[in-house]
């Protein structure tokens, strides 16, 4: 089993309301949240906060346990431990994993996922975050 960890990151807008985050993988050339695999011994949640700092630059506090995706990657079954984080500090700088990231308000990161289970976990964030 491969397991790996992730975020649904989001900051407050300018215009109010919430940004989300997007990061752009060129090895995929897709966009999707930020997720990684667990170093060994890592706990989920630490491995959630290292791989947003990884992938997009940004310092988060943990929020609301979202929805565990389980599925085959490359024939060898992945599940993937997601969180609702909220985006504190920090800024991005391209890397080997992520060449680009956007923020974007909901519909427009919602249109931008590239894959229908990021679309669907976007949404269970977004539910979870109006009722906190």
């Amino acid at each position: 089993m491969v397991r790996a960890a992730g975020c649904v990151v989001w900051r407050p807008a300018e215009a109010g309301g919430v940004e989300l985050v997007l990061v752009h993988r060129p090895r995929y050339d897709d966009w999707s949240h930020p997720k990684g695999k667990l170093h060994p011994g890592e706990p989920h949640e630490a491995a959630a906060l290292r791989e947003v700092r990884e992938e997009t630059g940004m310092g988060c506090v943990l929020g609301a346990a979202l929805s565990t995706a389980r599925y085959l990657a490359k024939g060898r079954p992945k599940e993937v431990r997601y969180w609702v984080a909220e985006a504190v500090d920090g800024g991005f700088e391209p890397n080997d994993e992520v060449d680009r990231v956007v923020w974007l308000p909901p519909a427009e990161a919602r249109a931008r996922l590239s894959h229908e289970p990021d679309r669907l976990l976007l949404d269970e964030a977004l539910t979870r975050m109006a009722g906190e």
